[in-house]
């Protein structure tokens, strides 16, 4: 359904697909495989708050961005030492990530890109949120967010900064992200190399 969505997307030659690992990799790449264009990650970390790790207080993204949401730092009482050790702890994690994905291989450039930007779904929308702004920076042409599931409070945060938000199913209300898929399961390491090593 999302492919078909971004069909006008097809064969574009400055066209090319980011999943955000790991929920969003296996739904990017076929959305890749559909449109024929090149896939890669686009790492971007959820700064969760301690104890309730899905409740984010915002979101660290390849390029050194880091996206804060000032009213929940604030509503659950963290401390500036806090944010910066959990900031600290999801860069390490990135740095792994992106040793383990792209094995030392350059991220790719996206000046002056149509963008297609893929997850497996938005609850608050801080993470895409972040991937965005970070993206942005590297002047893309175009920002695509692509989701199959949103809430809607979310999809409209992301139209603020997006180019165009695509998403079939806005849900209210919304729960979480795997609610709406009849399977679930963790995404590994090792699947989204797959992922990448097949669209390569």
């Amino acid at each position: 359904m999302l492919a078909a969505r971004l069909a006008e997307y097809a064969g574009r030659p400055d066209g090319i697909v980011l999943g955000l690992p790991r929920g969003g990799v296996p739904v990017a790449e076929v959305i890749a495989e559909q449109l024929k264009l090149p896939l890669d990650v686009f790492l971007v970390r959820k700064l969760g708050v301690p104890h309730q790790p899905e409740y984010a207080f915002g979101a660290i993204a390849e390029g050194g961005i880091r996206v804060l949401n000032r009213d929940v730092i604030a509503a659950v009482g963290l401390t500036q030492e806090q944010v910066e050790r959990i900031s600290a702890e999801e860069q390490q994690e990135m740095d792994r990530r992106a040793d383990a994905y792209r094995g030392g291989a350059p991220e790719s450039d996206l000046r002056g890109r149509t963008v297609i930007l893929v997850d497996d779904g938005v609850a608050t929308g801080s993470t895409m949120y972040a991937a965005v702004m970070a993206i942005r920076q590297q002047e893309p042409r175009r920002i695509v967010v692509a989701v199959p599931v949103g809430a809607p409070d979310a999809l409209a945060l992301l139209q603020q900064v997006a180019d165009e938000v695509i998403c079939p199913l806005a849900a209210d209300p919304f729960d979480a992200v795997g609610s709406w898929y009849e399977e679930f399961p963790q995404v590994s390491d090792d699947e989204v190399r797959t992922s990448l090593s097949n669209a390569g």
